[in-house]
């Protein structure tokens, strides 16, 4: 069911894709300052996925080249790992998180300093979240405020939400970080 819920942003975008299918356009753009939130509530199931450009979260794209970096790329998974601290959602919903998982080529363990040398130095972050809501029909809106704050260098969220109510789609700025369900 959840890749099913996380697949329907994509199809309901295939009309898009197919017109630009002459002109090569691809979905996946990589714009400092604007990332993709989407969200899916399905019974008391709410699926959460950001896609940001690094730069927008941490300041650089490249693999870490020093001390300095390393602990930046640690704390940014630390904060990322609470997102509940960057989300907020009404208490009375009752949500807590029952999975996560983080992508990015600055998350690999393994990686060394030289192994991009030949990429545009693009660098994405995933976060996936699954949270419990033990009340989703208290669900009136999610606010970003946190987010933009902590993360100053994003200035956009283009947002897709497909819940009970259907489908919706927004734009979340500093400035206009809720989105209701």
């Amino acid at each position: 069911m959840r890749h099913l819920l996380l697949a329907l942003p994509l199809a309901l975008l295939s009309p898009i894709l197919t017109a630009q299918e002459h002109e090569h356009a691809s979905l996946r753009t990589h714009e400092h300052g604007v990332g993709t939130l989407n969200l899916a509530l399905d019974g008391q199931i709410l699926e959460l996925n950001l896609e940001s450009p690094a730069m927008n979260l941490i300041g650089f794209e490249h693999a870490p080249h020093s001390e300095e970096e390393r602990a930046r790329v640690a704390a940014l998974r630390a904060q990322l790992e609470q997102p509940l601290e960057l989300v907020a959602l009404p208490a009375a919903a009752g949500c807590t998180l029952a999975a996560q998982e983080l992508d990015g080529r600055l998350f690999a363990e393994h990686e060394h300093e030289h192994e991009h040398e030949h990429d545009h130095g693009h660098s994405d972050i995933r976060a996936s979240y699954r949270l419990t809501c033990a009340h989703p029909e208290r669900l009136e809106a999610l606010d970003l405020a946190a987010f933009f704050a902590r993360f100053p260098a994003t200035h956009r969220l283009a947002a897709q939400l497909i819940g009970p109510a259907g489908q919706r789609g927004a734009e979340l700025t500093p400035d206009n970080p809720r989105l209701q369900f």
